[in-house]
């Protein structure tokens, strides 16, 4: 697991991390004249209680992950997940709802 940048992340009971995940909370602009400054933005990531990640996925600046949540190996979360969900993909998306 490799958490890029040195930034906020939130993390509660039971979450599970699989190889090579990566967790982003920093960022930079868009316009190159901008970006060439060094400018950076940060964000914090906040994932839920019971939370698996696969492996080789990544969460970029900003995401929530709600509770009891499963995200597939290989996925690229860029929003939100709610809870109770298994999400997967690029961009993350919901895939089922978990009963």
């Amino acid at each position: 697991m490799r958490h890029p940048g040195s930034h906020r992340r939130y993390y509660r009971d039971d979450v599970q991390l699989g190889p090579q995940v990566n967790i982003y909370t920093v960022s930079h602009p868009i316009n190159p004249g901008h970006r060439s400054t060094g400018i950076e933005y940060v964000q914090p990531v906040t994932i839920g209680d019971r939370v698996w990640i696969g492996g080789k996925s990544v969460v970029l600046p900003g995401v929530k992950i709600g509770n009891d949540v499963v995200i597939a190996a290989g996925s690229v979360v860029t929003r939100d997940i709610p809870d109770r969900v298994i999400a997967g993909g690029v961009p993350a998306r919901v895939l089922k709802h978990i009963q």
